[in-house]
């Protein structure tokens, strides 16, 4: 009789302690999912590494993977394009949004932005060498990215200005490089990429008031952005944004 006991005793713990195991290994490898928006038309902030296969890499993608895995999350990132960001955030599609987003007052109304993590300029980059301030721009064509920051700098200070709005960067560049548009507003570490690749193009900054720069863009009052803001900072304050800016602003294109 002890014997049996004794053996039951011995299978019976053995399968609590499998049971055990199997669960600890389920919360082990249990991970949320987060979801990002970005526009991956934004080199080198966000693009797709066309030279190895589709996926979508960057600046703000290296910086969002690193924050959400020391957050304890699993990154899912949803490539839109620009306008739809802050609206597929405020519908709940995704969690928040970085893709080189500057927090204008107006957005700011819908959404709560992350400390600023890389300042940047507006340029105008024309291939007519006779444009030189704002006020030439009088009566042309400017090409601008479809809700962007760029969108609105043009309204305000080019006033007598056609504007076209795209929703790709690239196809901006294209339509300034076949002559269908006289100029266009583009960020100074963006321009960079096709300044280099040509040097028919010529730019001059723009003259901007308030906050300029990129941040991560979160739904009102979510505690996310407070959490996802302390890793920033550390990253800020410990140099490794300052390492992901080299490696990222110096790399050639893939396309």
């Amino acid at each position: 009789m002890k014997k049996w006991l004794l053996a039951g005793s011995l299978m019976m713990s053995a399968v609590l302690l499998g049971a055990c195991s199997q669960e600890t290994e389920g919360e082990a490898t249990e991970q949320k999912t987060i979801v990002m928006g970005t526009s991956a038309d934004y080199f080198p902030y966000e693009f797709v590494d066309t030279a190895n296969g589709d996926a979508i890499v960057g600046f703000d993608i290296e910086i969002a993977e690193t924050i959400t895995e020391r957050l304890g999350y699993e990154l899912k990132i949803e490539d839109m394009d620009f306008g739809s960001l802050l609206g597929a955030l405020n519908s709940g599609r995704v969690d928040f949004v970085m893709a080189g987003m500057t927090p204008t007052e107006e957005r700011k109304e819908n959404a709560d932005f992350s400390d600023i993590y890389l300042s940047a300029t507006n340029l105008i980059m024309t291939k007519d060498e006779s444009l030189q301030a704002i006020e030439d721009l009088s009566g042309k064509k400017i090409g601008v990215q479809t809700a962007s920051i760029q969108e609105n700098i043009a309204k305000e200070q080019a006033p007598d200005a056609e504007l076209v709005s795209l929703n790709k960067i690239p196809e901006i560049v294209q339509e300034l490089n076949t002559g269908r548009i006289d100029a266009m507003v583009i960020e100074d570490t963006v321009a960079q990429k096709y300044l280099d690749q040509d040097d028919s193009f010529y730019t001059f900054a723009l003259k901007e008031d308030g906050e300029k720069g990129s941040a991560a863009a979160f739904k009102l009052d979510d505690e996310l952005r407070d959490q996802f803001n302390e890793e920033l900072n550390k990253m800020m304050e410990s140099g490794e944004i300052d390492e992901l800016v080299k490696k990222w602003f110096s790399m050639e294109p893939t396309e």
